[in-house]
C-alpha cells in the first residue's frame, strides 16, 4: 500500500505530496484524452471539440462519483463528523493503534490525548477534496455520459461516433484508476486462503475493517483477501483492447463500440463486486451491492443499443478502424 505517490518540500510552499489514486486516476484521464483525440481526425471529427467534450466530461464524471460515494457509500455523516467531531472519525490509515503525541499517527492525525488514538484534523471542506478519494465510478459513468450526450447535442456531433471513439480510452482510464485504488488500499476483497490473496498493512482500510469485525485482534496482522482492485483494472485493460482491436475494426454501425463497453463493464463489475467486501451501499440483506444494481440498467441498455442499431443505425464511417 502506497497512498502517497510522491512527495517533497519546495521553499515557500512546503510540503507537497501526490496521492497515489488521484495521481493515478488523473494520468488514466490524461491517457483517454490523448487517445480520442489522436484518433478523431482520422474520423472525421473536430479535435477541438473531442477535448472540450472530454474536459466536461471528466469534471461531471468526478461531480457524479462523489456524489453516489456521498449517497451510497455510507459516508456522510464521516464528513459531517470531520466538521463537527473529528474525534469520532476512524482513523482508517493511521501508523499507531496507540500514540502519546501527534507525530507517531502520521500524515496529518492528531493524537487525543485521553483516549491516547489519533484522529483526523477538523475540515469542513473535507466533501470537496476529490484527490483525498472517496469516489464511486458508477456515479462517475453516468454523471459523464449525461454530460457528454448534451454537449454532443449542443454541438450537434455525431454521438453514436465519438461514443465508439470514447469507450476505448474510458476502460483504458479506469484500468490505471484501479491501481489507484490498490496503493490507496480502498475498494479490497474479502477474506482469501488463495495465493492471490494480498495482506494489506496494519493501521488501513482492510486492517480496520477486519478489527471492527472482531477477525482479529490489534495485536494482529491483517488476513489476506482478495485483490479486487487489481482484478477490475485487469478486466478493463483487457475490455479496452477487445474494444480497440477487435470490435471497433469490425463495427457494423456508430454505437456499436460503446455498446459493448456497456455490457462488458457491467458484466464484469458484476462479477468482481461478489469478491469485494469494502463499505459501499448493498441491498437485500447485504447481498447485492449498489455497483450491482446499476449494473443491470447498463447491460440492459448496451444489449437494447445493438438491438437498434441492427435494426437500422448509421454505418460505421470509412477509416473508423486503427492504423497499424
Amino acid at each position: 500500500m502506497l497512498p502517497i505517490l510522491l512527495s517533497f518540500r519546495l521553499p515557500l510552499v512546503g510540503e507537497v505530496a501526490f496521492p497515489a489514486y488521484f495521481s493515478l486516476l488523473t494520468l488514466g484521464f490524461g491517457v483517454a484524452m490523448w487517445m480520442t483525440w489522436r484518433e478523431s481526425k482520422r474520423i472525421q471529427l473536430d479535435p477541438e471539440l473531442i477535448i472540450d467534450t472530454n474536459l466536461w466530461m471528466v469534471v461531471w464524471g468526478m461531480i457524479g462519483a462523489r456524489v453516489l460515494h456521498l449517497v451510497a457509500d455510507g459516508h456522510l455523516q464521516e464528513y459531517v463528523d470531520l466538521c463537527l467531531d473529528p474525534r469520532k472519525v476512524k482513523p482508517v490509515d493511521a501508523l499507531v493503534t496507540f500514540c502519546s503525541e501527534a507525530s507517531q499517527c502520521g500524515y496529518d492525525y492528531l493524537c487525543d490525548a485521553a483516549t491516547h488514538s489519533c484522529y483526523p484534523p477538523q475540515d469542513c471542506l473535507r466533501a470537496l477534496k476529490l484527490w483525498r478519494g472517496g469516489l464511486a465510478y458508477y456515479g462517475g459513468v453516468v454523471f459523464a455520459v449525461a454530460c457528454g450526450l448534451y454537449f454532443l447535442w449542443r454541438h450537434r456531433m455525431p454521438r453514436g461516433r465519438v461514443a465508439d471513439l470514447s469507450a476505448p480510452g474510458i476502460s483504458f482510464g479506469l484500468f490505471f484508476g484501479r491501481m489507484g485504488c490498490f496503493l490507496n488500499g480502498c475498494c479490497y476483497g474479502k477474506p482469501t486462503a488463495a495465493a492471490i490473496g494480498v495482506v494489506f498493512p496494519r493501521g488501513g482500510a482492510a486492517w480496520q475493517a477486519q478489527l471492527d469485525a472482531g477477525l482479529i485482534t490489534r495485536a494482529q496482522e491483517a488476513h489476506a483477501v482478495h485483490p479486487t482492485q487489481l482484478y477490475e483494472a485487469l478486466a478493463c485493460l483487457v475490455i479496452s483492447l477487445l474494444l480497440y482491436f477487435l470490435v471497433r475494426p469490425n463495427k457494423r454501425r456508430d454505437g456499436d463500440v460503446f455498446a459493448w463497453l456497456l455490457i462488458l463493464y457491467a458484466v464484469a463489475r458484476s462479477i468482481i463486486e461478489a469478491f469485494r467486501d469494502d463499505d459501499r451501499g448493498v441491498f437485500f440483506g447485504g447481498v447485492v451491492s449498489t455497483s450491482q444494481l446499476i449494473s443491470i440498467p447498463l447491460l440492459l441498455g448496451g444489449v437494447g443499443l445493438l438491438a437498434y442499431l441492427r435494426r437500422g443505425g448509421r454505418p460505421g464511417p470509412v477509416g473508423a478502424a486503427p492504423g497499424p
